[in-house]
């Protein structure tokens, strides 16, 4: 019997937050998987390299073509990865970050690899509000990928002893490393908006309505 208490390691207090940044940290840059708790779902992420993205794509069996979330604990990350921030897109971050609010700016040609973008080409970016995920991305310095931590057909997990029961193999080779943050509360996905055209566009409503972000962007173009 699998005692997922054992194979997760706390993620909760801020203490706990503190005791793990060290070896996260250093699971992180050695290419290997971390599983997290973000402001929505658990999350499967990376350091954000070609050899590091394609080991989650390895484990997670993720098709060609479905390109990752980069999750940033600072807009000054945006910089770092010489991702494109229009005027628009810096008046919606502005407003709405931290919080649930997806960009997808072009640019990062040298430090973003191809399997963290879109069809079209544009990098999607989220600056979580999750204090415990800021304070390690704050610690690490630099953005992870982010993709939902499940298998194929099976619900995102809200727990770590859901990873823990379906990962358990990878957990024990070290390839996987889960904070445990808890059970999530149920809510409403990230609302995703392209920065890569001349107006802002939404292209996934979530928890931002619409008409809120044309508050910001009058001419924010979609989800009526």
């Amino acid at each position: 019997m699998i005692n997922p208490a054992e194979l997760a390691t706390p993620f909760w207090s801020p203490a706990e937050i503190e005791a793990s940044l060290r070896d996260t940290i250093l699971h992180l840059g050695a290419g290997r998987v971390l599983a997290y708790p973000t402001e929505t779902v658990y999350g499967f992420g990376t350091a954000v390299d070609h050899d590091s993205v394609e080991a989650l794509v390895r484990m997670k069996g993720r098709p060609p073509g479905k390109p990752f979330l980069l999750l940033i604990g600072d807009p000054g990350q945006v910089a770092r990865l010489d991702l494109h921030l229009p005027t628009y897109a810096a008046q919606l971050a502005a407003r709405f970050w931290p919080g649930p609010l997806t960009l997808v700016l072009r640019g990062g040609d040298q430090r973003v690899p191809a399997r963290a973008r879109g069809p079209e080409g544009g990098v999607a970016v989220r600056w979580t509000p999750h204090p415990g995920l800021q304070r390690l991305l704050t610690a690490y310095g630099e953005p992870i990928t982010s993709t939902s931590a499940n298998r194929p057909r099976v619900p995102p997990a809200m727990t770590a002893s859901e990873i823990v029961t379906q990962w358990p193999a990878e957990i024990h080779r070290g390839t996987l490393r889960v904070l445990d943050g808890g059970r999530l509360a149920p809510s409403d996905s990230s609302t995703v908006v392209d920065c890569t055209g001349r107006r802002a566009r939404v292209i996934r409503p979530g928890a931002l309505p619409a008409p809120l972000l044309r508050t910001c962007v009058a001419d924010l173009i979609g989800d009526t």
